[in-house]
């Protein structure tokens, strides 16, 4: 039961990204938002994680996996994509609203991790992975057409979310690699959040960061650095250590739910029927998708970002 709340509570705490960014300064701007929160959760994530990875790996018996130049390019590449995620992210916020910029950011990510694992693997997808896929994708296509300047309809938001959930199923792919090698779930974790740290770093003296003079900015930028990565990275990775891929993923679906009902209730977001059709669309896809993951060959879970 811990473990299913450490899930849970996760998914909540991702899903209050959007939200935070809206309630923040009217300054901010998609990209330096993310930086921050690369920045902030990157030193957090790092304190928390490595200490943890440390700790698990002097007291198991079997043997380290080795530094091969494939496994280093994965956590590279998981940082690189976390980074890439971020300002992806905020913009489809920003245009679309918190609902529907951060349901088809998530929604488009299982569907791509799907392809990418059928590419690199040439597993057959199963009927319940193709039915899925559909249906996510006139969730996804729903939302795209619902009119009249509302939430769902700005061409560059869409793109932007579509691309982090591309980004996201690229941190999926390679770390289920990583952790089918042996590697350890918090090293794994720690490396790439504190490498997409230090590659926000260098973006720092290039964006315009004085909405952290304001008090609600600072306070921004801790929560989605502190809460919405390093704590929520910690819960989700350790609940996952306890769950199957199928739970874990059916609980993630906390998340869109989250920003929805925030998006809505907080922000006073109002989504038109093509989008509201959409949203309950995409979460049959979501749902079919994660009940047919129940199968004997999936991996041992791994720990991905909303």
């Amino acid at each position: 039961m811990l473990h299913v709340l450490a899930v849970l509570t996760a998914a909540v705490l991702f899903g209050t990204t959007g939200t935070a960014q809206a309630l923040g300064p009217e300054e901010t701007t998609p990209l330096s938002v993310g930086v921050m929160r690369l920045v902030v959760g990157g030193i957090a994530i790092a304190m928390i994680t490595f200490p943890l990875a440390a700790r698990r790996i002097r007291r198991s018996p079997a043997p380290r996996p080795a530094s091969a130049p494939w496994a280093l390019a994965a956590l590279a590449l998981t940082a690189v994509a976390l980074a890439v995620y971020q300002p992806l992210f905020f913009l489809g916020t920003a245009r679309n609203g918190v609902a529907v910029g951060t349901v088809v950011a998530l929604g488009s990510a299982p569907i791509l991790a799907g392809v990418a694992e059928w590419a690199l693997t040439r597993r057959r997808p199963t009927g319940t992975w193709i039915a899925a896929t559909a249906l996510a994708t006139v969730g996804v296509a729903a939302l795209g057409l619902a009119g009249g300047g509302e939430a769902g309809t700005d061409p560059a938001g869409l793109a932007g979310s579509i691309g982090a959930g591309a980004s996201f199923a690229a941190i999926a792919v390679a770390q289920r690699r990583l952790l089918e090698a042996g590697w350890d779930p918090f090293l794994v974790v720690g490396v790439m959040g504190a490498g997409a740290g230090v590659i926000a770093l260098g973006a720092v003296p290039f964006i315009d960061l004085a909405w952290l003079a304001d008090p609600t900015g600072m306070a921004m930028a801790v929560w989605l650095g502190v809460a919405t990565i390093a704590a929520a990275y910690t819960l989700f990775t350790w609940g996952l250590s306890g769950l199957t891929a199928a739970t874990a993923a059916t609980l993630t679906l906390g998340e869109p739910l989250t920003a929805t009902l925030l998006g809505v209730v907080v922000l006073g977001e109002h989504l038109p029927p093509p989008a509201l059709l959409g949203l309950v669309v995409l979460g049959a896809g979501l749902a079919l998708l994660a009940w047919g993951a129940r199968a004997p060959r999936d991996p041992a879970p791994f720990a991905v970002e909303g």
